[in-house]
Order: structure tokens, then sequence, then C-alpha cells
């Protein structure tokens, strides 16, 4: 069998070869070939011949289309038969004088698979775990030479026959980082190149698979673990070891707040940071939660936070501003679960409350009342402070600290009267000699006769008012020269009357020493160091 008919010599061998006898006798017939190959639908040539060479009756019989293709020889005919589907056996036959014989030729159809289809793969597959690959393949023959190749992108993962109509084949493979984006088919392979054909390749659709890690350990949470009221605080979560890190995604909420993160990403890691800001509607313990979503799976992570409100507590004063001598009532309270301290009060009770009486004086203005209040929420101390200022009005002081009474100032000199009036509010200060020359307090002045006398200073303020008599002193250059003769003449009469007294006083030591060792009276030693 052939697209056309053998030589004659050629067809004897083939004869030879695919004979298949039947019947008694020496006659026998026979194809041109045994065993042949041809794609589904197609036409094969049929040389059907015999031995004898009048044969009574020589054909073929076939459920296929056939045809007799003319002319013939005396002991062969050739046959087409077309739009072959299927495998057949088509059979030869002759009666020939000596008897009958029959000859049986194989024809194999070929065709690769109408369907060749890799199964859906896991919209997200975790790194780690088996992916199980799953190839359907519909027809294509002959099977024993069908195989199908599951494929990572061009790598072979798994090569098997395709058994079974449809065929499915599957293998499991265990996913990577890498695999994330790698392409997976499923192709067959129907290998006739043994019968001096081709290899017939058939390949699926690819699918994209698509790789990710989410570590088991929660996300860490960190954020304050009490909050005030009409305060904002700062919460962060972050988790690593997350691939892709650029799909994951952040959930955090405070309660029924829902917070807007500004997510970092880094090489395998996020952080998402949040501001939260609180009410008193939700004063009390509430859970804040974070959660970290990749594709299908999460980890997430919840602790509590206290929501408090404490103001700072209140100090009153019964007056800000009192008068000397006034009684004051000075008071701190704070919240009813609070501890209250006055500073500068004796110790008192725990509570939220806290006073003490004092009787204001000059060194009270300007003071200071602190009140410190403490407050336990959820285990820590928060402390809260408020500071009330109390201004006692007094009058005026003038004393000889800050305004001496008496200055003596050498003529011509360059001096400074200085002379400070104490009181609240502060008092105006003037000084005049005679009632009409003023003593140009706090100005530097040239020292001159004009200057010296004695003058009266007032301070006055709507507190009252006091005065005090202050004396200035000019000292002419002769006077100063007259001082200075006076102070040298003491100094050497001094250093005179010291050295007199020094040398009388070792005189009388020689006159008892002498006195002693005539009354045969034993000395004891002097250790005390006389002048030379």
């Amino acid at each position: 069998m052939a697209p056309s008919g053998p030589r004659p010599a050629l067809l004897a061998l083939l004869v030879l070869l695919g004979a298949l006898f039947l019947g008694p006798g020496n006659a026998h017939t026979s194809v041109s070939s045994a065993n042949v190959f041809l794609p589904r639908g197609g036409s094969v040539l049929v040389n059907c011949s015999t031995s004898c060479d009048q044969p009574t009756l020589l054909g073929i019989e076939t459920p296929l289309p056939k045809k007799e293709l003319l002319p013939g020889g005396n002991n062969w005919k050739m046959y087409e038969l077309s739009n072959v589907q299927e495998d057949s056996q088509p059979m030869c036959y002759s009666n020939c004088p000596d008897g009958q014989s029959a000859a049986k030729t194989f024809l194999t159809v070929y065709w690769t698979p109408e369907r060749v289809e890799l199964a859906p793969l896991p919209s997200w597959q975790p790194v780690g775990k088996n992916l199980t690959l799953r190839c359907q393949v519909e027809g294509g023959a002959p099977r024993a030479n069908l195989t199908v190749v599951l494929l990572r992108g061009e790598e072979e993962l798994s090569r098997q026959p395709a058994v079974g109509e449809p065929a499915e084949v599957t293998a499991t493979v265990l996913a990577r980082k890498d695999d994330h984006g790698a392409n997976f088919s499923c192709r067959t392979e129907l290998d006739l190149r043994p019968q001096g054909l081709e290899l017939f390749e058939n390949t699926s659709a690819p699918h994209q698979l698509q790789t990710f890690v989410l570590p088991a350990t929660p996300p860490q949470l960190v954020s304050p673990r009490v909050l005030e009221v009409d305060t904002q605080g700062t919460v962060v979560c972050s988790l690593d070891g997350l691939f892709p890190v650029s799909e994951a995604q952040v959930h955090l909420a405070l309660g029924d707040q829902r917070l807007n993160p500004t997510v970092t990403y880094g090489v395998d890691s996020l952080s998402a940071k949040a501001s939260v800001s609180v009410t008193a509607e939700e004063e009390g313990t509430q859970w804040l939660w974070c959660a970290v979503i990749l594709r299908n799976q999460s980890q997430e992570t919840r602790q509590p936070v206290t929501i408090y409100s404490f103001p700072a507590p209140n100090v009153t004063l019964m007056k800000p501003e009192v008068s000397e001598g006034t009684e004051v009532i000075v008071k701190c309270e704070a919240h009813p679960a609070a501890n209250v301290t006055l500073n500068g009060v004796p110790a008192q009770p725990p509570g939220p409350r806290a006073q003490f009486l004092l009787k204001a004086t000059p060194e009270d203005n300007g003071r200071s009342f602190s009140c410190s209040a403490t407050l336990e929420v959820a285990g820590q101390l928060i402390h809260k402070n408020q500071t009330r200022e109390l201004r006692v009005l007094y009058g005026p002081r003038l004393d000889e600290r800050d305004c001496p009474g008496n200055w003596t100032w050498p003529e011509n000199s360059q001096q400074t009267p200085m002379c400070q009036a104490w009181g609240n509010p502060l008092p105006e200060l003037k000084c005049l000699k005679d009632g009409t020359f003023p003593l140009p307090i706090g100005e530097s002045v040239t020292v001159t006769r004009d200057l010296e006398g004695t003058y009266l200073c007032r301070a006055r303020s709507t507190q009252g008012e006091v005065t005090r008599e202050v004396t200035v002193n000019v000292l002419s250059p002769r006077y100063e020269i007259v001082i200075i003769t006076v102070v040298a003449a003491a100094a050497i009469l001094g250093t005179a009357g010291l050295s007199t007294y020094l040398y009388n006083r070792q005189r009388k030591i020689r006159i008892y020493r002498l006195q002693q060792a005539q009354k045969g009276t034993p000395m004891k030693p002097n250790t005390q160091t006389t002048p030379p």
C-alpha cells in the first residue's frame, strides 16, 4: 500500500513480507504492506495480488469506501480506500484453481488531541505548600504513541502516557518564591518518528501562578495602653517576612473607629502608622485591632486600650489679690478617683480634695500654689498639675539695707545714689533736701558741695507712705590729707608700741629664769616661741 502502485520487483518483495496465508494449497494472496499509519480521514492505496496467473476471483473486503483503479493485471488489483476515520483491517482474497487464499493489512489512523487543557491554578498559592497540576486530554491516537508533559515554563515537571478518555494526568510540585509569575502549561506529544513520520505536539494555554508568603507570627502592634479623651495618639502595626510585600494590605481599627494608616514597604516587611483621636463617648476599654491581609489569608493581633478622662486639678484662691494680713483659703479639687497634693501643706489623707488657710504677708506676694493630682489608669499613674499665684498688697518699705542713711563721698568724685523702696504696688520714691532740692536716685552724678546735706526720702503708694532721712557728706581734698596724715601717724605709733611691748616681755622672762636658778628650782622647758 502506497500513494501509487509499487514497481513489480518491489511488489514481489512486499508480497512476501506482508502475506498472510489462508486456506489449503500453494496459491496465496498478498497486500503491498502489512501495517500502515495514515492521518484520520485520509486515503490509502491497497494492492491485492495472487500467485496464480488466472484467478477466478480477486478482490478486497472492507467497510471503507473503496475504488478500483484501472487498469489492473491478471493477478493483481489496486484499490483506493478513502475517508479512513479509524483503525481498520482490509482483507484481500482470491480464488485460484488450486484453492482460496486471503491476506490482511492493518491501517492505523493517527490524529492529535482535540483538547489539551491545564486545569485553572489557585489564584494565590502559599510558598512551601504542594501545588497539584492537572491536565485533561481529549482524543488523540494512537494512544500508545501519545505522551502528556507538564511544564513550568520550558522546564519539564512530569511525563506520563495518556490513558483513558479523556486522559487526565496530574503532578504535584512544591510552590517556591521563584514560581511567582511563572507560566505552567500542558503539552501532548504524538511521536510517530519510528514509523517514519514526525513528532506532533499540542500545547495548552498557559496559566500564570501567583505565590505568596504570609508568616505564621501575628503583626507587632505598638500603641499607648491608655489614651486621654480629646487627645491624639500614634499607632504602629508592622510585620516581617511577607512576599510579595507590595500586595499586602493593612486594616487598623480602634473599636468601631476605622483608622487610615500610612503604609511603608520594605524588602519583605511593612509598617503601618496611624493617628487616633478619642472622644468622651469612647471612654472605657476599647480593642485596638490590626490585620495584615495577603490575598485569601490574614494575620491579626489585638490589644486593649483604656480611654479615660482626667482634667487638670482645679486650684482656687479665695481672692487672687488680697491685702497684707488677710486670711486666704487655698483649695484644690480633682477627679473623684484621684489623689491630690498641695505644696507647702502638711500631709493630708489621700483624696480628691485638699485645702489650707494662711494669713497673707508681704513674703507671700507672688507665691505660687501648685496642686498635683494622680490618677491610676490601667495600672499606670497619670499626673496632672495646676498652679495659681497669690498677689499680696502691702505698704511701702524703706530700710537700711536698700536705702542707707549716710553717704560720705569725696568731692568731685562720680557717685550713684541708690535707694530702693519696696511695696505692692511698687511705690513712688522721691528724696528732697529742704523740700525742693532732689537727690538723683539711680543716676551718676559729680559730687559737689551743693549735694551735701540731709534729704527726706518719701515712698508713696495706694497702700500708704513711709519716709526716711538720708545724709550726704562731702569730703574736701584738704580734709582728705588730714585724714591720711592721722592714719599714717597712728600706724607708726602702733608699730613702736608693739616693739616696746615685745622687748619688755622678753626682759621679764630672762629675769624670772635667773631668779629660779638661784633658788635651785628645776625649770620646765618653755616651748613658746618668742620673738627675736
